[in-house]
């Protein structure tokens, strides 16, 4: 049997066609709009195509899985909250949708962080371990958990997935999700215009280039001394450590696993965080390792799918 995962990206939208635990196609797309609706065709397209491509009947098809980047209900298979991103999600009978489209096949959906750390659980890096904790670095920050063998959940299904939005500095910058000083509003992609340009201790130049800088730029420019780019990744680095320590005195994990584009410099940021969180973090049985996501982009992907082909009424874990 086959299915197919889904995860939402804020601007590029991945499916996958699984088998055994492997991607065996693949497609991705730019999204057309800050809202779902749109983008449900350009979904539906891409099913379809992953399902020809490889002459795969919807008979053969357990089950579609969807990551969403926001709090979800993956019992009642609904948004519950959203970020400025998809808010119209919220409305959404998703099960519905898929059901008119590919009757009988099995639907499930969760966090999209979560989703990412299930994969890399079961098929990555943590695949060993029964104790992890993933931080995913992007647009924005989310955070996935395993504790004892078992995902995180919590009474509102938002245990574990809002690593972004732990505090980091109670008088800093307001964030997105209404807070001041969160992991995400100090150290993210979307806020990384506004990190640069409210630094005081950064040249003139550099904060007037602010719409122009990505990590991967800043980071290949710290690799030739720039100076201003030395002081900004080190203060993000800083701040991801600082959520990293809070992730570790709160969920006691044996591993904690990074993901993201950004991890592209894993070389200079594993490092960094981990000699920062051997110093800082209180373990005293023992340090707590970090690593590098092994799955990359189809972490959700695998993480979403896993276990359709078991669970055909898609509830959760």
């Amino acid at each position: 049997m086959y299915s197919i995962g889904i995860d939402l990206g804020g601007t590029v939208i991945k499916a996958g066609l699984i088998r055994d635990g492997k991607i065996i196609g693949f497609k991705s797309f730019d999204t057309v709009s800050k809202d779902l609706t749109p983008n449900l065709p350009l979904i539906e397209n891409a099913i379809n195509r992953l399902l020809c491509g490889k002459k795969i009947s919807v008979s053969q098809l357990s089950g579609i899985g969807l990551a969403f980047p926001g709090i979800v209900d993956p019992a009642r298979k609904t948004v519950i909250s959203t970020n400025d991103k998809y808010d119209d999600a919220r409305e959404m009978d998703f099960a519905a949708w898929i059901n008119r489209r590919w009757e009988g096949v099995s639907f499930r959906m969760d966090n999209d962080a979560r989703a990412a750390v299930t994969g890399e659980w079961k098929y990555g890096a943590g695949r060993q371990y029964e104790n992890v904790v993933m931080m995913t670095l992007g647009t924005g920050i989310g955070t996935g958990v395993v504790i004892d063998g078992k995902l995180l959940y919590g009474k509102h299904f938002q245990a574990g997935s809002l690593g972004g939005h732990f505090v980091a500095d109670y008088r800093g910058r307001i964030c997105s999700c209404g807070n001041r000083g969160c992991v995400e509003a100090l150290s993210s992609s979307s806020f990384l215009p506004k990190i640069i340009r409210e630094d005081d201790s950064l040249s003139e130049a550099c904060r007037k280039q602010a719409e122009s800088y990505d990590f991967n730029r800043l980071f290949a420019l710290r690799r030739e001394g720039n100076a201003d780019a030395l002081a900004i990744c080190n203060k993000c680095m800083d701040v991801w450590a600082a959520g990293i320590i809070s992730y570790i005195h709160a969920y006691d994990p044996e591993i904690v696993i990074l993901g993201g584009g950004v991890m592209q410099s894993g070389d200079i940021i594993l490092p960094y965080l981990q000699r920062r969180i051997d110093s800082l973090a209180w373990c005293p049985s023992g340090k707590v390792h970090l690593t590098v996501s092994e799955l990359g982009d189809n972490a959700a992907i695998l993480g979403i799918g896993y276990g359709l082909h078991d669970r055909r009424d898609g509830t959760c874990f």
